[in-house]
């Protein structure tokens, strides 16, 4: 099987960059990823990550990474102070990337690529790899959280993501790194409010039913209670991943990793969805 074979939700509060900053209450985002991260590698063999980060913010167009390879530091530049220069090194997938810039434009989202030498991961992308896959064993493209796209636009990318990787013949995952209610104040300890912890739990039990048509269907309305971050753009583009892995035949179904975090005001949790079969797997 090739194309997107399982998508997921990544937590990167910054605090999750070095091990010192990481509070007693979020250690188990940390070991979610882990856990996460290695039932993939293991189980279900991907030969590349494609993640969209919260933090890579573009304007009009949908960049995408073809590097042949990652490599630098990372600098948290809101909080420098709890990620001050990370390092990083990965391999990139080039002809993906390029292939995934002509089929972006050719179906109505706007692409461009991102050749630059110079270009640098943002934490959004940084943490959740650090965990998911530590050693760098899997090639890694990068998308933007793009401003000026709908969460039309976002499911289609996501659908466009899923038969790029098909026709190229990748077992590739793509993960959203994005919290799920995002309405901050200041206070790491800080809970979201209840009615938004309630719309959480609603989104992530559809999740794990399968249950992704609903899941679209109400995507609009919880984005707007919860104050999804970057108004639900990652997550809806998950949601488009997930909505043509079901409609190439696969019977759906979700597994959270860990508990449900609190950062800040967001609600945060590690979340793996592919096939109910390949889950039994990855177990």
């Amino acid at each position: 099987m090739s194309g997107i074979v399982a998508a997921a939700i990544a937590a990167h509060v910054p605090t999750l960059g070095l091990a010192r900053n990481t509070p007693d209450y979020q250690q188990g985002l940390a070991t979610a990823e882990r856990a996460m991260g290695e039932a993939i590698r293991t189980a279900l063999k991907p030969d590349l990550w494609i993640i969209l980060s919260s933090h890579w913010v573009a304007t009009f167009d949908w960049p995408v990474t073809c590097q042949p390879a990652h490599q630098g530091f990372c600098v948290a530049d809101e909080a420098p102070q709890l990620i001050p220069g990370s390092p990083y090194e990965y391999r990139g997938d080039s002809e993906f990337a390029g292939a995934l810039v002509e089929a972006f434009n050719a179906g109505g989202v706007p692409s461009q690529r991102n050749d630059s030498e110079h270009f640098a991961w943002d934490y959004g992308t940084f943490v959740p790899m650090q965990y998911l896959d530590p050693r760098g064993d899997v090639p890694v493209v990068v998308l933007p959280a793009v401003l000026m796209s709908t969460l039309e636009e976002c499911l289609r990318a996501g659908e466009i993501v899923h038969a790029t990787a098909g026709r190229l013949r990748r077992r590739a995952v793509f993960v959203a790194s994005s919290a799920l209610s995002h309405a901050l104040v200041r206070g790491r300890h800080n809970w979201p409010a209840p009615e938004r912890m309630q719309a959480d739990q609603r989104f992530i039990a559809l999740l794990k039913a399968g249950r992704i048509d609903e899941a679209v269907a109400g995507f609009a309305d919880y984005c707007r209670l919860v104050r999804a971050e970057m108004d639900g753009r990652p997550l809806a583009t998950l949601l488009g991943a997930a909505r043509a892995m079901a409609a190439a035949g696969a019977v759906l179904a979700g597994r959270q990793y860990g508990g449900y975090v609190q950062s800040s005001g967001s609600g945060n949790a590690v979340m793996l969805i592919a096939a109910a079969g390949s889950l039994v797997q990855v177990a």
